[in-house]
């Protein structure tokens, strides 16, 4: 079958270093094909150029067998190919409507009839989605989303999905799934960029694989198992590695009780939630988009406000205390590590060393008024060396670093704050799994020196295999506590939605 998108020799460099190297690649009319590799492998760099976002310093890309170079996003749309971003671009001043209308408005708009269309192309792709909601209302899952939607909706021949599902809730997942499905129906032709490589498995008709910017592979899916797959982005097996189960005699036991929350409650979210925290012990917190698990240890961190009247009480070390900034928070010692880098983890503008260095300043650790350059460059330096974040060089600015190293920088900006209790929201979410293998080995490190952990995922493989202790939640407020070595996923799913 002729390819509808063909790149050939493409290479592209950063400052002489390349990114990607002589990388040639087809997408076929109607197919699924899913591109795979870790972290800084140059999956995001080839689809890219592809979009328009930047341009190759060399080989060519072939679209309808013309050679292309779109030199800007809007002309690869206009020319039939959207790419759905792993951080969202959305415009958070703006409602669901008008940012999925954004480009493509008529010479004049009825604001009415652009909030009934939207809710109608929302309700055919199974998006419970309010079009009259500003953007910056809407949680991660919900604007990712709107993300999607907007893509489907510039009716493009081929669409690049990059990590689209690390917000979306199981259910979710299927109704984006059967979406993907009915596109390759209708001839549209996808590029399926994941971490996650059972749903590769699943949803793709072809795999190829990337390893530190070069080709590795190309082949059908059914040429492909997990392990396979894992060794071609690694060069190693690592499933076994990643996701080991508690017998039950490994778990760490619990020692001192360093916070305490009781009763605590904001507005719908959370309810009446209650539970401890304990030292070198990690406590994973599972619970569905929604149940009030990330709400509630935002509360905790100074980031959210409890109810002022019935808001409940946290103890930290048997003393009341109540933040009303983040900065308060992390003076006690309690750091949150964000689910949403973009936004809330980095200053993609910043260097790594700037990042890092103002979680140094937020803890109030720097003495003296003159910061020098000698002594951020030297604190990146170190943090680069201790989490392995792989960069062109150690003054490179955030923006220009891959998903999973920008993640290592975030866990360095929170853990040069030298936390007491430590809290990682999704600390794997669009991590490639050679990552994940390193930030699992620095939870369990920090754990063993004594700290107390809490992990909040949605990957129950995670929270099986880091756990202690399960905290499970549901509806806003932790309905049970399980034990890794006694419970099963399917129990702990169970719990979750009964």
């Amino acid at each position: 079958m002729k390819p509808i998108i063909r790149m050939d020799c493409v290479t592209k460099s950063y400052k002489g270093v390349p990114a990607i190297k002589n990388v040639d690649f087809d997408l076929r009319r109607g197919e699924i094909h899913a591109l795979l590799g870790e972290n800084g492998a140059g999956k995001s760099t080839l689809t890219k150029i592809m979009a328009g976002v930047v341009m190759a310093n060399a080989g060519k890309m072939l679209f309808h067998d013309r050679q292309v170079r779109f030199a800007t996003p809007h002309e690869a749309l206009k020319a039939g190919v959207a790419m759905v971003f792993q951080e969202t671009s959305l415009v958070p001043s703006m409602t669901v409507a008008q940012n999925l209308y954004l480009g493509s408005e008529k010479f004049i708009n009825r604001l009415r009839g652009i909030y009934i269309s939207a809710q109608q192309f929302l309700q055919s792709l199974d998006f419970s989605v309010d079009p009259a909601a500003m953007v910056e209302t809407l949680g991660a899952a919900k604007q990712q989303m709107v993300e999607i939607a907007r893509a489907v909706q510039h009716k493009a021949e081929v669409i690049i999905f990059d990590e689209p599902t690390a917000s979306l809730t199981p259910e979710e997942k299927r109704h984006f799934f059967a979406l993907l499905r009915r596109l390759k129906v209708d001839g549209v032709s996808i590029i399926f960029i994941s971490h996650a490589i059972e749903e590769a498995l699943e949803i793709s008709d072809r795999i190829t694989i990337l390893r530190d910017g070069e080709l590795v592979v190309t082949d059908d899916t059914s040429a492909f198992n997990r392990d396979k797959i894992i060794s071609a982005m690694v060069g190693r097996t690592l499933s076994e590695e990643l996701y080991h189960h508690h017998s039950g005699d490994d778990t760490r036991k619990p020692g001192k009780k360093i916070l305490s929350v009781q009763d605590i409650s904001r507005g719908s979210v959370v309810q009446n939630n209650s539970f401890s925290v304990f030292g070198g012990q990690i406590t994973g917190v599972f619970g569905l988009i929604g149940s009030g698990r990330t709400e509630t240890f935002r509360i905790i961190s100074g980031i959210d406000k409890r109810d002022f009247l019935r808001g409940g009480a946290i103890e930290l070390d048997d003393e009341p205390v109540r933040y009303y900034t983040p900065h308060e928070a992390i003076g006690d010692g309690i750091v949150y590590v964000t689910e949403n880098r973009k936004t809330e983890g980095v200053f993609e503008t910043m260097t790594i060393g700037e990042n890092i260095f103002a979680g140094f300043l937020a803890a109030g650790r720097k003495k003296g008024l003159v910061v020098r350059v000698k002594d951020i460059q030297a604190l990146a330096k170190q943090w680069i060396k201790d989490l392995n974040i792989k960069t062109i060089n150690n003054d490179a600015r955030v923006v220009e670093l891959s998903g999973g190293n920008q993640q290592k920088t975030v866990i360095a900006k929170g853990l040069t704050q030298k936390p007491r209790i430590i809290i990682f929201d999704e600390p794997t979410r669009g991590v490639d799994v050679g990552a994940i293998g390193e930030i699992h080995q620095l939870i369990n490190k920090l754990a063993d020196e004594g700290i107390a952990v809490v992990v909040i995922s949605s990957h129950l493989p995670e929270i099986m295999s880091l756990s202690d202790r399960i905290l499970v939640c549901r509806q806003g407020r932790i309905v049970e506590e399980l034990s890794p070595g006694e419970t099963t996923e399917e129990e702990i799913m169970y719990a979750a939605v009964h």
